[in-house]
């Protein structure tokens, strides 16, 4: 039962995690619009971010920070046991997909180490250690 309850918290984070991204990440692009191009034509998108402003940084790395302390957050709180192993669980696998979308949609270098460095598995190890208390 535990095993199930186990898969099912990494499931649930992995789910709610990339609804706060994706939440996110619309939020930013209504709050900073970028003129002229749509955020889901991935061509172009990618073309525009080496020349974007660092404002339109702030949500893609809130998104991904938050989304990663929410899902890695539920999924300590659905476990009854190896809370901080199913939370950086959650945190590699969001960390995995943020590796392919920095290097799918490029951008400068420092968001890049930023987003990687912090926004995964730190977050994880976070949401873990407060979901333990």
């Amino acid at each position: 039962m535990n095993v199930m309850r186990n898969i099912l918290a990494v499931v649930a984070g992995w789910f709610v995690g990339s609804l706060v991204n994706m939440g996110l990440v619309q939020l930013g692009h209504s709050i900073f619009p970028i003129e002229g191009i749509d955020p889901n034509d991935m061509e172009a998108f990618a073309a525009i971010i080496p020349t974007l402003e660092p404002k339109y940084f702030i949500f893609p790395f809130l998104a991904h920070a938050l989304g990663t302390v929410a899902g890695a957050g539920l999924a300590a709180a659905i476990s009854l046991n190896r809370k901080m192993m199913l939370a950086m669980i959650v945190g590699i696998l969001f960390l995995a997909g943020g590796i392919v979308v920095n290097y799918m949609l490029p951008g400068p270098i420092w968001f890049a180490a930023l987003d990687i460095l912090i926004a995964y598995v730190p977050m994880a190890y976070l949401a873990a250690k407060l979901m333990q208390k």
